[in-house]
């Protein structure tokens, strides 16, 4: 018999603030948290702007000889879950420890780590290379170092699927719960690469804004004036639990976890298929999951890059799943505040989804001046709204075609 699951905490590290209460309050303000970059000197890059994570300091959580060696994906991962569990309440004690497992996503990893000891490679020499440069880029660490800080001794994987790996991430944690191999998992998306070959990477892909001269306007999803997505940092986690558990101990319960569609585009290594075949799979075996029709979604917290491609396909799945009823529903992208976060995207995002269920305000989508003809639906634009809502759609969409959807219900 398939098991209930819920969420029960929650943490997170954005370019909006690095607590649930920051975060959130920005979020619904509508405020940006994009801005020229400061971790390197882009004035030679294309794009030049991006979401960092401001006045983040690890040694607020754990003593730094813990940490010394981490690199900054693995830090906010450790962190946020810190303060998932923290707000969960769940106290990870030896009977727990077997049945508690860590899956957390990341798209790109220690790319940093990398630049940095290639450098000294080409500079001094192989034997100038850290030992730690192998454990610290690689992406399942992140998992590694949380299941060992807290002694869990459960399902321990990572996922990387590039944008969608957040997603994927709570996805799969959400079935190993279902099918009873875990009672809870502390699951997410994590990522920081915010330097100069990643943001020239993306920029010769021609995926970044360039809107340079004014970084606090420059996401703009489904906006006709779009220009590409702007690259972000941060970490978002989430406490899954069986139900029956969270409720024996009187947990509070954010959101129950009902539905997961996953699918591929199989078309293109980084273009969205323009029939958007991939994502409205995606989302039409979510419904199907969650048992549940599609005139019964209230809310999409959408991918909602702020590309030409990307905003246009998710608009086009959107109508083709739920027909007359694409008209009725809200749909609302964090990117256009947050920018985009990469592997760490879903996680803060699906953050975002709990507390709208909970607290029964829609983020907006801010920077909407000019409505794009070909995205014809309502994208709650630049204010946000009260409404109690019972049922979140969550999408995530990755190069690869990498495609996941999760429906979220508010209990």
């Amino acid at each position: 018999m398939k098991k209930s699951v819920v969420i029960t905490g929650i943490g997170v590290i954005s370019p909006l603030g690095i607590s649930i209460e920051k975060f959130w309050e920005s979020l619904c303000a509508g405020k940006s948290g994009i801005t020229r970059i400061t971790r390197f000197d882009p004035s030679l890059h294309r794009s030049q702007i991006a979401g960092e994570v401001k006045d983040f300091n690890i040694d607020d959580y754990l003593p730094k000889k813990e940490t010394k060696h981490l690199e900054l994906f693995l830090q906010y991962a450790l962190a946020s879950s810190i303060m998932a569990i923290k707000n969960s309440g769940l106290i990870i004690d030896e009977a727990k420890q077997d049945k508690i497992g860590v899956l957390i996503g990341c798209g790109i990893g220690g790319m940093e780590c990398i630049e940095r000891n290639h450098d000294l490679l080409v500079k001094y020499g192989p034997r100038k290379v850290s030992p730690f440069l192998i454990p610290m880029s690689i992406i399942n660490m992140a998992s590694g170092i949380v299941s060992k800080h807290f002694n869990a001794r459960g399902p321990n994987s990572a996922v990387v699927t590039a944008c969608a790996s957040g997603a994927h991430a709570i996805g799969d944690a959400f079935k190993i719960i279902e099918r009873g191999d875990a009672m809870a998992m502390i699951a997410g998306g994590t990522e920081s690469v915010i330097n100069p070959l990643a943001v020239a990477g993306f920029a010769s892909m021609r995926a970044l804004s360039t809107r340079n001269d004014d970084p606090t306007r420059a996401s703009r999803p489904f906006e006709l004036d779009r220009d590409g997505f702007v690259m972000g940092e941060g970490c978002g986690i989430v406490v899954l639990e069986e139900k029956k558990h969270a409720k024996s101990r009187g947990a509070q319960i954010y959101a129950e976890v009902i539905g997961y569609g996953i699918s591929s585009d199989a078309y293109h290594i980084s273009t969205p298929d323009p029939e958007a075949k991939g994502a409205t799979l995606s989302i039409k075996r979510a419904l199907l999951d969650a048992k549940i029709n599609p005139e019964q979604i209230d809310v999409i917290n959408a991918h909602g890059t702020s590309t030409k491609l990307n905003d246009l396909t998710e608009t086009l799945a959107i109508k083709q799943i739920f027909l007359n009823h694409a008209k009725n529903l809200q749909v609302s992208s964090n990117k256009s505040m947050l920018g985009h976060l990469l592997g760490a995207a879903a996680g803060v995002e699906i953050v975002a989804s709990c507390l709208t269920l909970q607290r029964g305000i829609i983020p907006p989508t801010i920077n909407y001046e000019k409505a794009d003809p070909q995205c014809d639906l309502d994208y709650i634009p630049n204010t946000a709204r009260e409404q109690k809502i019972k049922y979140i759609l969550k999408n995530s969409f990755g190069f690869g075609g990498a495609n996941a959807s999760l429906v979220l219900k508010n209990i």
